[in-house]
């Protein structure tokens, strides 16, 4: 999988997390636990974009704006 399609996998990841955010506010009973869980999801998006930048980019000759 190259860099490009694993940063457009981030951008989903990022989505679900904003829709689940989203979904908390509709839905009082379970909102800590929507909130809790968009929030880990937004955090893997932005490790696996850490991961690229540091790991992935380097070693392909592409620079962090590039990726």
């Amino acid at each position: 999988m190259s860099s490009t399609a694993i940063l457009q996998e981030v951008q989903l990841l990022y989505g679900v997390s904003d829709r689940l955010d989203s979904l908390s506010g509709q839905q009082p009973l379970v909102s800590e636990a929507l909130i809790s869980i968009a929030g880990s999801v937004r955090n893997t998006a932005t490790l696996l974009e850490v991961l690229i930048a540091t790991k992935i980019a380097p070693l392909s000759g592409l620079g962090p704006a590039e990726a």
